[in-house]
């Protein structure tokens, strides 16, 4: 079964990706990402496709991060600890024609290493913005890196730090530009592809040569902070089965902001 749907409108010249695990809220497995990456490889190859829409399928979730059941093998030395999200977005596979995402429903942790690769976000006002990582004995490292440049930084430290507890709204996300727009029609993928549309009219060579220029403006600092992440983890994060207790005993209350 495809966890990942592809699909493309000669016309328009706009591809849609749809995470499609919905009754996993689009959790990403190692499967998911085999077939992200392969998907973001197509499309830097194909030419009939100029913009992408990035999107969820189902109504509860655009996606929630890696999927607890997920078992990802580890090499056995310290200095080398694989994290396959790394790999799950488009930049990092090297794709510059745009991507815009199209959200409704949940967004929560390891989900922010594909908003953080997407030009820009469209949502409607079921959007919920959340990081769980430290409710569970967790650092919240690339996350955090990515929202950081997305958010100001206060935003995006009450997001990481409070955990599980507060959501942050698609209002609030608009307010502080985490969202470009709220769907007017309650219609995110609509309102996303209607952009892409744009984009995808314009001559290409200009469109991907300023999302490069754009990405080139920030890779500098993320490539320091992200070389510093795999340590702050490894110091940081409790061992696996005590982070499993503390999700078995998570509350269900939340606040909505």
């Amino acid at each position: 079964m495809n966890a990942v749907r592809l699909a493309a409108d000669e016309d328009t010249k706009v591809a849609v990706v749809t995470l499609d695990r919905p009754e996993r809220l689009n959790a990403i497995d190692l499967e998911m990402v085999r077939q992200l990456r392969e998907t973001w490889g197509r499309l830097r190859f194909d030419d009939s496709v100029r913009a992408v829409v990035l999107t969820g399928a189902g109504e509860r979730a655009f996606c929630t991060g890696i999927d607890r059941d997920t078992v990802v093998p580890q090499p056995s030395s310290p200095y080398a600890q694989d994290d396959p999200l790394l790999g799950v977005g488009p930049k990092a596979n090297g794709l510059w024609k745009p991507v815009v995402a199209a959200v409704r429903g949940m967004v929560c942790g390891g989900a922010f290493y594909l908003l953080g690769e997407c030009e820009f976000v469209v949502a409607d006002r079921t959007a919920e913005f959340f990081d769980p990582h430290t409710t569970y004995g967790m650092v919240s490292a690339y996350e955090s890196m990515l929202m950081a440049e997305r958010m100001p930084y206060g935003e995006a430290a009450r997001m990481m730090l409070m955990g599980t507890a507060e959501r942050i709204s698609a209002e609030r996300a608009h307010a502080i530009g985490l969202v470009s727009e709220l769907a007017p029609d309650g219609d995110p993928l609509a309102a996303a592809v209607r952009c892409a549309e744009v984009l995808a009219g314009y001559p290409p060579a200009g469109v991907q040569g300023t999302v490069r220029a754009l990405w080139a403006a920030r890779e500098a600092a993320r490539a320091q902070a992200f070389a510093q992440a795999p340590h702050l983890i490894a110091l940081g994060n409790l061992p696996s089965d005590r982070q499993a207790e503390l999700f078995a005993a998570r509350r269900r209350g939340f606040r909505v902001r």
